[in-house]
């Protein structure tokens, strides 16, 4: 079968992937803020004074925190690297999604208080966890595959809470808060999945090349080692600010 792709054609594509993936590491690395759910100060102030019902603007605010959230998306590619029905990609998104809404809404409902260090070196970790699992590291580690649905689920849950603990550092008003919490919600689902369209886009014309399966292992690597960076910022900040 004639290959769909030409050598020099699948070596311009792994470059560009190649290079992504070192934007994304220099982004995390050099971001102002060492938080991975930080809020802009134009987005502070926003929330900050507004009262009342602001459905379309939380939106907004909503899809744009998932698509410039690095550790959203580095989890999501993660999931769906070796994902390749739409089914399969739907469960484990929505595993994600369900997760990240519950935390989300009811941390900011309850107020809770969570360090927000620890939090974001969590989030860090489950990206680690994720390439370690696409390496087959648990199976030649300890001998068994963990549950991956389940572990999603946690995942997300932590992500929310992430992401509910910043919210609250900026005390949004009580009236409205249910509406605009919900827009909010919706608004990073719509993010999400443009992020994750995004993705699957890329990942499909790679996995049509014949390199895909040299250079997966390598992307994984960069994947963990991205987790590690996250990590390392947020647990340097907990002893720093303690």
């Amino acid at each position: 079968m004639k290959p769909l792709f030409s050598d020099g054609r699948s070596r311009r594509l792994n470059a560009m992937l190649v290079g992504l993936s070192l934007s994304l590491l220099a982004y995390a690395v050099g971001a102002q803020s060492t938080m991975a759910h930080n809020v802009t100060a134009g987005d502070a102030g926003y929330i900050q004074e507004i009262w009342g019902v602001h459905i379309i603007p939380f939106m907004y605010l909503g899809a744009k925190h998932m698509i410039t959230g690095y550790d959203h998306i580095l989890f999501l590619l993660g999931v769906v690297f070796f994902l390749y029905r739409m089914k399969h990609v739907a469960i484990y998104v929505s595993l994600f999604a369900v997760g990240h809404s519950i935390t989300m809404l009811a941390g900011v409902y309850f107020g809770w208080n969570v360090n927000p260090y620890i939090i974001d070196a969590l989030i860090g970790l489950s990206v680690v966890y994720k390439a370690l699992d696409n390496l087959g590291a648990y199976q030649r580690w300890f001998g068994f595959q963990p549950d991956t649905k389940a572990a999603t689920l946690i995942f997300g849950l932590i992500h929310g809470i992430g992401l509910a603990t910043k919210i609250l550092d900026y005390e949004i008003a009580s009236e409205g808060l249910i509406p605009n919490l919900l827009a909010f919600n919706v608004g990073v689902e719509i993010g999400q999945l443009l992020a994750l369209g995004a993705i699957l886009i890329i990942m499909g014309y790679w996995r049509k090349t014949h390199s895909f399966w040299r250079h997966a292992y390598t992307a994984n690597v960069v994947m963990m080692s991205m987790g590690f960076v996250l990590m390392g910022y947020q647990i340097t900040g907990y002893f720093v600010t303690t």
